[in-house]
């Protein structure tokens, strides 16, 4: 790795463009097929993308915007190229890196901010990339769960009962007339602000006072929060749908999974997720997708069954992006991923495309283990059970026995993190930060 990426004075965008210079000049210019950029390799997201896509054989290029992030150990990237992956700074790292290229690259943003970034800057990018998402309104109107929900309500799709919070004086309405136990969190997910304050992405709050002790420790992180009815049922009744657009409009993969586990818990992400039938969530992922005008790109969709109606209802949508479990359908045979590669560039897609329904699973194995711990301990989960639910193909966020050093460093972060006082608060909304 360069040198010069880790100068003492260097600003994030002056250290993507020296490392780009530099790296264009040795290898890009002679490669036979299109790269793939993958941003932000911060996060698992960024690092299966890239695993999976290197595996096929394709050149790679990932942005990130810390060096010292563990995951930053993978040996999968030809290079990396740091930049500020949730401003401006990315776009003008992007633009410089460009022509250098001697045929258009892929860009796979794998996280909300990069989504928002690179469309709303992709006229500037479409020069040298292929961009890969609807329309920018479609963008924005999906990735806001305020537009989102009004949305949803509008065409009937099914979305728990909610409030917008915008003042102290609507939060106490709101208390006063929400069943309880309900759910907070920002409109946001990738709201830097909320991010920096808090390891979940949302809090379920049992009762009236739960509900403005959590609010009013967080409402000075954005504009409006929201409150919305918690969803009875166990996590296991939690069931996802990752798929893939075309620029027709047409579904060219789809992959249904379910969660088995999650941490931290109650409103932690999945740890351990199983491939499963599920025709319901399927044509309601269609339905959503399918009602958006010209949508194109990675999809994904996360409902779950209400115990308490029999009815499946939508707890988030992503658009954009591969996510945590896209990585699954690579278990269960189906190339996700690649496929959006190969249209992209107009290749012919690849055959394995179709769900098989083999028991495929994806796992997180620290987090995994907690979240089995924790279930053991509290009389949830069996030795028996434990053993069940890790038979049968897996496919791991984090380990790899040919690409050790991220799941090293997760190992070793998690514990510095563990012993920080100020990170466990950010778990708790009865803690406050200091």
């Amino acid at each position: 790795m360069p040198q010069e990426k880790r100068r003492a004075g260097s600003t994030p965008v002056l250290l993507a463009l020296q490392a780009g210079e530099l790296f264009m000049k040795r290898k890009h210019d002679d490669s036979r097929q299109p790269y793939a950029v993958v941003i932000d390799l911060n996060n698992m997201n960024g690092l299966q993308t890239a695993r999976i896509l290197a595996r096929r054989g394709v050149p790679l290029i990932a942005f990130a915007k810390d060096p010292k992030h563990f995951i930053c150990r993978t040996n999968v990237c030809r290079d990396m190229i740091f930049a500020d992956t949730e401003g401006r700074g990315l776009i003008e790292a992007l633009i410089r890196l460009g022509p250098r290229f001697n045929q258009k690259a892929v860009l796979f943003p794998c996280t909300d901010m990069n989504v928002l970034l690179i469309s709303r800057f992709r006229r500037e990018l479409e020069p040298w990339y292929h961009v890969v998402l609807p329309a920018p309104d479609v963008v924005e109107l999906m990735m806001n769960k305020l537009s989102f929900y009004a949305y949803a309500r509008e065409k009937n799709l099914p979305v728990p009962p909610f409030w917008l919070i915008r003042s102290r004086a609507e939060a106490e309405d709101a208390a006063r007339q929400a069943p309880f136990p309900c759910v907070l969190k920002p409109p946001l997910s990738a709201d830097p602000a909320w991010q920096k304050n808090s390891k979940l992405k949302a809090y379920k709050v049992a009762d009236r006072e739960q509900f403005l002790a959590a609010y009013d420790r967080y409402e000075h992180l954005t504009d409006t929060l929201i409150l919305q009815t918690w969803i009875e049922g166990p996590e296991t009744n939690l069931y996802t749908c990752n798929c893939y657009f075309d620029a027709k409009s047409e579904p060219m993969v789809t992959f249904v999974s379910r969660k088995l586990r999650q941490w931290p818990p109650v409103t932690g992400e999945g740890c351990l997720s199983v491939e499963c039938r599920n025709d319901t969530v399927l044509q309601e992922t269609l339905r959503l997708f399918r009602a958006v005008p010209r949508y194109r790109g990675l999809g994904y969709l996360e409902m779950k069954l209400d115990e308490r109606t029999g009815r499946y209802v939508i707890t988030e949508p992503n658009i954009g992006r591969p996510t945590g479990r896209s990585s699954i359908a690579e278990a269960g045979g189906v190339e996700l991923v690649y496929t959006m590669y190969c249209d992209s560039i107009g290749w012919p897609l690849p055959p394995n495309r179709e769900q098989k329904y083999r028991g495929a699973k994806w796992i997180y194995f620290r987090r995994d283990l907690q979240s089995s711990l924790y279930n053991w301990r509290r009389g949830k989960l069996s030795l028996r059970e434990w053993r069940e639910s890790m038979r049968g193909p897996k496919y791991s966020a984090i380990f790899s026995w040919s690409d050790l050093g991220p799941f090293i460093g997760d190992l070793q972060r998690s514990v510095r993190l563990f012993l920080t006082p100020r990170e466990r608060k950010k778990r708790d909304y009865r803690k406050p930060l200091e």
